[in-house]
């Protein structure tokens, strides 16, 4: 298989992806907020990088997890 820019950068952008969202349950944990299953199962499908770090921003101040993912 011939690596091209572009499956290098769906590759790149899927594991900056999954860093946030792991950076978003890290500060929900911290903070004592559980995600449901299905909060969970949203927060690992994205792969948008705007809205995973609009979630990163509202986990540092939410007082429920419903706050993000309504």
């Amino acid at each position: 298989m011939k690596s091209t820019p572009e499956y290098r950068g769906r590759i790149a952008t899927k594991y900056v992806a999954s860093e946030r969202a792991h950076a978003v349950l890290t500060v929900l944990t911290a903070r004592g907020l559980e995600l449901s299953a299905a909060q969970r199962a949203q927060l690992a499908a994205c792969t948008d990088l705007e809205q995973l770090d609009a979630w990163l921003t509202e986990a540092a101040t939410a007082t429920r997890t419903d706050e993000l993912f309504s």
